[in-house]
């Protein structure tokens, strides 16, 4: 081989130079990710709380420390519950829908929806020709039946000194009571139109006939729907009723159970409801009716629950949270809601400590939630000491340590 010219020499001689500097500076950059800013700036480490070299696990200062509020793991009584949403509504069994008796034209409404209304209270007159032409015959079976008793007196009185025959008297008797039997007929016809026997004996004392019939509340509610008003010409059956008027003190909640916790829902299981207008208010109740098959669009289960408002509190379309109880009470281990977090990754987690100082978090599984408490399924045990408020804070400091040591 020809020996090397005096350029290819010096050009090797360059290559392992720029190798060389390429190797320091490589050396350099690892030196710097390992332990640059810790020690570049070493007032910033100090306030970083110390991670242990055990995975998941911070510790902290007296001070730090200090704003932790920490409680200790216990038993809690809890429900077997099935949670859904659903829908308030009338009570159905409790609302009575006001149809005018006979065809007629409203005089006066009074009661607007939304209005409180006692049983026996005015809710509309009307011009009522089948009421007028009632009070009419009662007028006139009353004035045959004073004619009639006049006439069976005087025949009496005729008998005794044979002034009529035995057949004119009996005449007389049958006329008589042929005339109690037409009153008492017209008197139950009125009874009818809502007429009281006070006002049938009024009636029969003025001898003065009045078209307008008074239409009165059949039970104390709320007016929920009113489609009266002075001058609409109303029958018998026909829509729209002029009152609709329900009992509210009883709701009825529709609630939409997912399919798989069908087979859990029974008639008389007791239920709690909330609703987002009320959130400090509880409603209780009791499933009445379960629903025959799943909703083929939603596949949920349709349960019909009465709940009770004494109040009057709830408002028929509300949304509401239930939660259903399908199982006797048990004990179990839980913490407050406010110790679990969701990581990034949905899983659950908590901080734990033994000493007050060094903080691990752990992995947990959770059950039902009841009264601020939540069960814990694993990761936790009875007497552990767990952060309660202010894991979050232990969160982020976690996540900048890791942040810090892969810089």
């Amino acid at each position: 081989m020809p020996p090397l010219r005096q350029w290819e020499r010096f050009d090797n001689r360059a290559m392992l130079v720029l190798a060389s500097a390429l190797g320091v500076l490589s050396l350099a950059i690892i030196w710097y990710l390992i332990s640059g800013p810790r020690h570049q700036h070493p007032e910033l480490a100090s306030r970083l709380p110390r991670r242990s070299s055990i995975e998941n696990v911070i510790e902290l200062d007296e001070q730090q420390a200090h704003t932790l509020k920490l409680v200790i793991v216990s038993e809690q009584d809890f429900n077997k519950e099935v949670r859904s949403i659903g829908g308030i509504d009338f009570d159905q069994n409790r609302t009575v829908t006001i149809y005018a008796h006979y065809p007629g034209r409203i005089l006066e409404a009074a009661p607007n929806v939304g209005d409180f209304v006692e049983r026996d209270q005015f809710l509309f007159s009307m011009q009522s020709p089948d009421l007028l032409a009632a009070e009419t015959t009662l007028i006139a079976s009353a004035s045959a039946n004073v004619l009639q008793g006049k006439n069976l007196r005087r025949a009496q009185e005729m008998i005794k000194i044979g002034g009529i025959s035995e057949m004119a008297l009996d005449q007389a008797a049958s006329g008589q009571q042929t005339a109690q039997g037409a009153i008492v007929a017209a008197r139950n016809t009125l009874k009818t139109f809502g007429k009281s026997d006070e006002e049938i004996d009024k009636l029969i004392i003025e001898r003065r006939a009045d078209a307008a019939l008074v239409v009165k509340s059949p039970i104390s509610g709320i007016i929920v729907s009113r489609a009266a008003a002075p001058g609409l010409y109303v029958q018998p059956g026909v829509a729209p009723a002029p009152y609709a008027i329900s009992d509210t003190s009883t709701l009825w909640l529709y609630a939409n159970v997912l399919e798989e916790d069908a087979p859990l829902i029974r008639v008389g299981q007791k239920i709690e409801a909330q609703v987002a207008a009320l959130p400090d208010a509880i409603f209780y109740g009791k499933i009445s009716v379960v629903g025959a098959a799943l909703d083929p669009v939603t596949r949920r289960l349709v349960a019909r629950c009465e709940i009770a408002d004494p109040s009057h509190l709830l408002r028929a379309g509300m949304f509401a949270n239930v939660s259903i109880k399908v199982g006797d009470v048990y004990r179990a281990p839980a913490t407050p809601a406010s110790a679990i977090y969701r990581e990034g990754d949905g899983q659950l987690t908590v901080w734990t400590t033994k000493d007050d100082r060094r903080f691990t978090r752990k992995y947990v599984k959770i059950g039902e939630s009841q009264d601020g408490f939540v069960q814990i399924m694993s990761g936790l045990k009875m007497g552990d000491k767990v952060v309660s408020d202010g894991g979050l804070i232990l969160t982020k400091r976690d996540q900048a340590i890791t942040l810090h040591h892969y810089r």
